[in-house]
């Protein structure tokens, strides 16, 4: 990737992470902001790419790089049993009205963005437990850690657009990316009091509890 390229990646054949210079802006970086927005942003994008070393793909990679099947049986097991619940979820999204999503292209993306939301939110509530965050034009900073996490994701998109990635594309749409993602997130529910009858709401026992 160039320095102004607007992206980040996890490479696992040498156990590395990129963030070009150009990823370190507004909505992903903000310098002038709060903790609450920048652990929910450039915070879950670097908690997604640490992630990725132990994806569906990564987890097949070791320290060195190499392809070592360093996972007990059980664990590999485990851990396919527990992500089939993102392939299914995610296949059963309407993306259109007559195309669903694709649940197994996309799971080493979406498990990257579960757990870089899990990791950063850990991370943020620790550097933040001796500091006093104010709300702001009425959002808790909870509420705004996930709304920036939102706001990476927003975008215009043509129906045409949605079926092109949806067939080639390993990252899900940026709209799924968001109600895709956090309804599997318990802090979620608890910063938007999320309850039974709304709308993206999940029963705890169908979340993904992976990490």
């Amino acid at each position: 990737m160039t320095p102004q390229t607007v992206n980040a990646y996890y490479n696992p054949t040498t156990n590395e992470i990129c963030f070009p210079a150009g990823i370190l802006q507004a909505p992903f970086f903000d310098p002038t902001a709060d903790d609450a927005f920048n652990y929910g942003a450039i915070g879950v994008v670097i908690g997604h790419e640490m992630t990725h070393g132990f994806d569906d793909q990564g987890r097949h990679y070791d320290k060195d790089g190499n392809m070592t099947d360093w996972w007990t049986a059980a664990d590999a097991d485990n851990f396919n049993k527990k992500a089939d619940v993102f392939v299914k979820f995610f296949s059963a999204i309407k993306v259109l009205p007559d195309l669903n999503a694709n649940g197994k292209l996309t799971l080493g993306e979406n498990l990257a963005d579960h757990g870089g939301l899990e990791v950063s939110f850990n991370a943020y509530k620790h550097a933040t437990k001796d500091a006093t965050l104010n709300t702001v034009d009425g959002l808790t900073p909870d509420q705004r850690f996930f709304l920036a996490y939102a706001g990476v994701w927003a975008a215009n998109i043509t129906d045409e657009e949605i079926r092109n990635l949806t067939k080639m594309d390993p990252h899900s749409l940026g709209r799924w990316r968001v109600n895709g993602a956090l309804p599997h997130i318990n802090a979620w529910y608890d910063a938007f009091n999320v309850k039974p009858g709304d709308k993206l709401y999940l029963p705890e026992n169908e979340r993904l509890k992976l990490w």
